[in-house]
């Protein structure tokens, strides 16, 4: 049984939605961190809507905090759990795809995933595996999970665009490169990268402007 996902939503400024974004947020935050770039994103965008869907599950000992699933090396859970935590997540984010899909009347090649670290990880889970391809993926300081699976349970390739910053401390810089060489090994035509200079573990301005790009690229605008 899939759990309902509550989400922000921030209206496009022409009142006429041709796109959504969708923003994944990190392990311990909530849909309204990242809401905060709709605005500039959105002068750019002006027939996108942008959501921001809450993770399903609060985090032990930090009650304010979201994830999608539990992190071993973060919370002490088991790989076990880690794993079931993601299969659950993966089916909540896309019953809640396809909800938003059907309510605002869009196709998902109208539909771009913005994932930012744990959010990072959903996007590049979830969207290959779903039938039908999406415009496209921004992955901001993430990872790929499960690399090695990816050829074999792809069944979509939509574009993707890794950003990461290179002081990051918390994903390693490293698996910007790694996710690169996995997307291309399981048959993706479409890989672009932006390494993030002098960036810890967050989304800089000049990373931000190459998301923009990409998305008005893949969205058609």
């Amino acid at each position: 049984m899939t759990r309902v996902l509550q989400a922000q939503k921030k209206q496009p400024l022409s009142g006429t939605t041709r796109s959504v974004v969708v923003f994944l947020h990190g392990y311990g935050a909530n849909g309204a961190d990242l809401m905060g770039l709709a605005d500039p994103l959105a002068e750019h965008l002006p027939d996108t809507l942008f959501v921001a869907p809450d993770a399903p599950e609060t985090i032990p000992m930090m009650p304010t905090g979201l994830q999608w699933f539990p992190i071993p090396w973060i919370d002490g859970s088991s790989e076990e759990e880690a794993e079931r935590g993601l299969m659950a997540a993966a089916q909540d984010l896309n019953a809640f795809l396809d909800a938003l899909m059907v309510d605002e009347d869009v196709l998902p090649e109208q539909v771009v995933l913005f994932g930012f670290s744990q959010g990072t990880m959903m996007a590049l889970h979830v969207a290959p595996r779903r039938e039908d391809e999406i415009a496209g993926i921004v992955a901001f300081s993430g990872r790929l999970l499960s690399p090695t699976l990816l050829k074999e349970e792809a069944v979509s390739r939509p574009p993707v665009l890794l950003v990461h910053g290179d002081a990051d401390d918390v994903v390693p810089p490293q698996s910007l490169p790694e996710a690169a060489e996995a997307l291309q090994a399981a048959g993706w035509k479409e890989v672009y990268a932006h390494v993030m200079k002098g960036t810890a573990h967050g989304i800089a301005p000049d990373g931000l402007s190459v998301a923009l790009a990409f998305m008005r690229d893949k969205l058609g605008l």
